[in-house]
């Protein structure tokens, strides 16, 4: 179970991703750490929990243009209930030879007792590479005021950090890690193994990481999909996270179909736990197969 000062921290937290992006959850059930550790190459990956939110079916949310009832049909179909929509959220630990990485924080619940967990302490976390700004992804950089890993460079975009700086609901997170962050341009490799790539439309600077080792590979696809039912049933439906709706529309259909094609394992922080596995082709939309284990 959660001490009290993490259940609180996490509710303040949560208090500031409602106000910064616009809607209120449900339910926030207790957070349990848990972390599932697999091999891509000669890299050692762990997927780690950090938080679950069970938000309202009621049209504010999910599927903007269309009804609650149509989305109750998709969650009905897939044997999830109708009334809530349950999002993960999760990190990813990469550990080579050289450098121990942690792709983006979540809201700071139970990112810590699942890094413990997994057998790695959050002074050895050297590289944290953000794909973006949004609380549920940059809420546990700190902790109790102070950096929570405070041994690690914190790198993001260059347009995402612009993006943070000026969002005035992250300033207590921008004061104690700006002199920590060094940004770069989508495209290149921000550190040995590790590629970002520019997916538009969630946040003005979001990007997500293709990790790589010899011949397997693994794409951490950020905020592109939040629902492995609703965002893959029908990837073209508006939902409120993002900030660039048919941008991030068009950004979706593109990446779920390049995946479908390529079938490279992918890693989703909001799908459920560990959000690793591939992307298929189903008629005219896509299906969620997970996969979490070494091939």
């Amino acid at each position: 179970m959660a001490d009290f000062k993490t259940t609180a921290r996490l509710l303040a937290v949560t208090a500031v991703m409602v106000a910064h992006q616009g809607f209120a959850f449900a339910q926030m059930p207790q957070q349990q750490p848990d972390a599932k550790a697999f091999k891509l190459g000669k890299f050692d990956i762990v997927a780690l929990h950090d938080a679950q939110f069970v938000q309202p079916n009621d049209g504010k949310i999910f599927g903007l243009d269309h009804s609650p009832t149509e989305v109750a049909d998709l969650l009905k179909a897939a044997g999830a209930p109708t009334d809530t929509v349950t999002l993960s959220v999760d990190a990813l630990l990469v550990k080579s030879d050289r450098h121990l990485v942690l792709i983006d924080t979540g809201v700071g619940g139970a990112l810590q007792g699942s890094l413990a967990k997994a057998g790695y302490r959050a002074d050895a976390v050297d590289e944290i590479l953000i794909t973006h700004s949004h609380p549920d992804h940059v809420g546990g950089l700190v902790l109790n005021g102070k950096l929570a890993f405070p041994n690690a460079t914190i790198r993001m975009s260059e347009t995402e950090w612009s993006y943070a700086k000026a969002n005035e609901k992250l300033a207590d997170i921008v004061k104690v890690i700006a002199d920590h962050v060094k940004t770069f341009k989508p495209g290149g490799e921000v550190v040995p193994g590790i590629t970002s790539v520019a997916l538009s439309g969630h946040t003005p600077g979001h990007v997500g990481y293709q990790i790589k080792s010899g011949k397997e590979r693994l794409f951490d696809i950020g905020d592109t999909v939040h629902s492995s039912i609703i965002s893959l049933a029908k990837p073209e439906w508006a939902i409120s996270f993002d900030g660039d709706k048919p941008e991030a529309e068009q950004n979706r259909v593109k990446t779920l179909t390049t995946l479908a094609k390529s079938h490279e394992r992918i890693f989703a922080p909001h799908f459920p736990f560990p959000g690793v596995g591939y992307i298929a082709a189903e008629g005219d939309h896509f299906k969620w197969t997970p996969n979490d284990k070494s091939e």
